[in-house]
């Protein structure tokens, strides 16, 4: 029998075959307009890709998401889950602004710099005024459902799936029927994801050679130092967030890294989080987590614990007011802080939302907003790092939730059904 390559392995040659391929075209047409318009037709297959996700999404969140609910019986228990997840989520984002804040303190990447700052009167031509604790309150209950499953609104998809599963639970015996069906419409979506995820790596060739073939890789070596230390903080934030799920799931974190991986290294190439959405919830199933919970906490966390892009946020706009030889006191950078865990909270579902957020931030502090200019043209490449991080998060915080309320398998079970699982995707390929 013709052993089948490693779905991580593919993702992986893909995207070093799509660095060469862009690499090459942006050697063959130093006009950078011809460049972008050949990187528009390459890169046509991975926005098609990521369409495809984004229409899965919405009716992937409802349908497991009240067949979740419905399951756990009773509004205490959603109540109770709700709970310890943002719980979660809060001091994870704590974490992640602090330790972004302590190393753009101690490692002052924008200091020397060495690089012609924009003037301070450009704009990065980015709406801030979204970000505001009313309409992030106002944002979170949709004024229709169709509304927020057009406009793949996930948080307004939760709120209403919330309310739909509590209530489905409170019919009891007259509701079964509705219960069996959303969750057949559930096996349908993963369904339909297993054939959409079979052009992931196309996808992430095409989206890693339309970036090297715009940007080349010598933008790179003008921001070495930059992105040198964001990586050197995702990977410190990486070790936090292992080691957190270590004091929870012990060793066992080790093997739910390993299922992850795949999810991680396409959220990476894409630098999307929810390009890796079905493929976490896939790993987690055959981790042992209980899709009740996985169902539920994995959307709230595509809202509340975006870890790696929490970072960047405090990251970027100290290294920004370096560039600018403004001083920031202790205490606002603490204010700063406080902020962004307030307004980060309406990132989901908005495009390049941490650019947004950070220019919201240095409008508030008095910082030049030109400063974003500094790092838009590297912003895919931190956006890869931001992304994968994020699915790390997410994929530690439900199993660890799932711990706290015993709906983690043991070891033993969770091997038996990841053979289950392994089984039933052999014979839907057959």
């Amino acid at each position: 029998m013709k052993r089948k390559l490693p779905a991580a392995v593919s993702i992986l040659i893909a995207l070093v075959l799509g660095i060469v391929i862009g690499y090459m075209i942006f050697v063959s047409y130093p006009d950078k307009k011809t460049a972008t318009q050949i990187a528009g037709y390459i890169s046509i297959m991975s926005d098609v890709f990521l369409r495809l996700i984004k229409m899965l999404i919405g009716p992937l969140v409802f349908s497991t998401l009240v067949v979740g609910i419905a399951h756990m019986g009773d509004a205490a228990s959603v109540g109770r889950v709700f709970a310890k997840a943002l719980g979660w989520f809060i001091t994870a984002s704590l974490v992640s602004l602090v330790l972004g804040l302590f190393l753009a303190n101690l490692l002052q990447p924008g200091h020397n710099l060495g690089l012609p700052l924009p003037d301070i009167g450009s704009s990065a031509n980015l709406a801030t005024s979204k970000f505001t604790l009313k309409d992030f309150v106002s944002h979170l209950v949709p004024k229709s459902f169709a509304e927020a499953m057009a406009n793949n609104e996930i948080l307004q998809i939760v709120v209403f799936s919330m309310f739909f599963g509590v209530a489905l639970a409170a019919l009891g015996e007259k509701g079964k029927t509705l219960v069996a069906a959303i969750d057949e419409l559930a096996h349908v979506m993963l369904t339909i994801t297993g054939y959409v995820m079979k052009l992931a790596p196309l996808a992430v060739l095409c989206a890693m050679a339309a970036t090297v073939a715009v940007n080349g890789l010598e933008i790179l070596l003008k921001f070495a130092v930059f992105m040198g230390d964001f990586y050197i903080g995702l990977i410190l934030l990486w070790g936090v967030l292992i080691l957190a799920g270590f004091l929870i799931l012990g060793p066992r974190v080790f093997r739910l890294l390993v299922l992850i991986k795949e999810a991680f290294m396409l959220s990476f190439a894409t630098a999307s989080s929810e390009a890796a959405y079905p493929k976490i919830i896939d790993a987690l199933d055959r981790f042992g987590v209980k899709r009740k919970i996985s169902s539920f906490v994995m959307p709230m966390g595509y809202s509340f614990n975006l870890d790696g892009s929490m970072m960047y946020c405090t990251f970027a706009t100290l290294f920004i007011a370096q560039a600018y030889g403004i001083e920031l006191s202790l205490g606002t950078q603490v204010t700063m802080l406080l902020i962004l865990m307030l307004t980060s909270k309406g990132m989901a579902g908005v495009p390049r939302a941490s650019l947004v957020v950070i220019a919201a931030t240095l409008n508030q502090f008095n910082i030049p907003e030109a400063g974003l200019l500094l790092i838009l043209g590297v912003d895919t490449f931190l956006d890869m790092g931001r992304s994968a991080t994020n699915a790390v998060g997410n994929s530690i915080a439900t199993a660890a939730v799932a711990k706290w309320e015993g709906e983690l398998l043991p070891p033993a079970e969770a091997e038996a059904n990841e053979r289950r699982i392994e089984a039933g995707a052999v014979a839907a390929a057959a």
